[in-house]
């Protein structure tokens, strides 16, 4: 006779974080930061195809870019923001361009 007792199978505790909406679009800074290779046409042509900046919008952002180092391009909520980003580098290095944009949280 055999004296088997039932297997028990011990079943972690699951923890479940609830991610509110609002904290998916939180806005982010997307700034542009000035090279020395990318063309200034090729910048505000950018800016206007991804961020739907208007000519003179876009002007005045590469030139506070050119003069200051970087410039603000727009706030956006990050998701939105990210793809519009990894959009205008795709197309930049497909030309041979360093152009280059990066995210700040907009606190």
């Amino acid at each position: 006779m055999s004296s088997s007792s039932p297997e028990v199978t011990v079943v972690p505790e699951i923890t479940y974080k609830v991610i509110e909406r609002e904290d998916l679009e939180k806005p982010y800074r997307v700034i542009v930061q000035n090279d020395d290779v990318t063309p200034m046409e090729f910048v505000v042509t950018v800016l206007r195809v991804f961020f739907g900046l208007t000519f003179s919008r876009a002007m005045q952002v590469m030139l506070t870019a050119h003069h200051e180092g970087r410039a603000l391009v727009e706030t956006l909520p990050y998701e939105e923001a990210k793809e519009r980003v990894y959009n205008a580098h795709h197309t930049a290095r497909e030309a041979g361009y360093p152009l280059t944009f990066y995210l700040e949280p907009d606190e």
